[in-house]
């Protein structure tokens, strides 16, 4: 394969699998030796074993975090602090990219940014959706609903009400307070009941 061709076939996404890249004709080693110098040439960036972007020079955009993160895990959608942050319902920048998954947990620094990837049972693996999160970029989000119940779940102590004002969330007008209930009551977890609860009371007393 020549690079023009590898430019052709994946610059509209920019993040590319080796998988996509291994269905033509050529040996699978021929194609791996190319990647590996593409990558030594700066041409390819390699984002963990078997994922990769075009380098800066040769991509029609920049891939939106989002979108990389689906990627660099299957079975995964973003949630937590980065969905409730693209929301503007926190009100902190995110630097890490968090995501919820039914694989196994973890943790990746990249040349395209640090991900971090939260491991939930396949009953909690609901409440997102597609979403066009750049101009023709799309990527699996969690509902603004969802990433706040995600977030409690995985967050011990999250029924503290002090937590909860630390959080310093900033739901919109319109947030359907009904509809975070009828999420919490879904992960059949007390804790997020609670949380949920205290949520509304302190809504009413402010």
């Amino acid at each position: 394969m020549k690079f023009d061709d590898l430019v052709r076939k994946v610059s509209v996404q920019g993040v590319f699998t080796t998988g996509q890249i291994l269905a033509g004709e050529e040996r699978p080693a021929d194609v791996r030796r190319q990647l590996d110098r593409w990558v030594k040439a700066g041409k390819v960036i390699s984002l963990r074993r078997g994922v990769y972007m075009l380098g800066n020079n040769y991509s029609k955009r920049t891939v939106h975090p989002f979108v990389l993160a689906n990627v660099l895990k299957k079975a995964s959608y973003v949630s937590l602090q980065s969905a409730l942050s693209y929301y503007g319902i926190i009100p902190e920048y995110v630097p890490v990219t968090t995501s919820v998954t039914t694989g196994r947990p973890e943790e990746l620094s990249s040349p395209a940014g640090r991900f971090q990837f939260r491991h939930v049972t396949s009953h909690l693996f609901t409440g997102f959706t597609e979403a066009e999160v750049a101009p023709e970029q799309l990527a699996l989000l969690a509902s603004p609903y969802k990433a706040l119940v995600d977030l409690f779940y995985l967050t011990p102590h999250c029924d503290n009400e002090h937590y909860l004002q630390e959080l310093r969330l900033t739901p919109p007008d319109n947030f359907d307070y009904d509809r975070l209930a009828y999420e919490a009551a879904c992960s059949a977890s007390g804790k997020v009941d609670r949380a949920v609860d205290r949520l509304c009371r302190m809504r009413k007393e402010s």
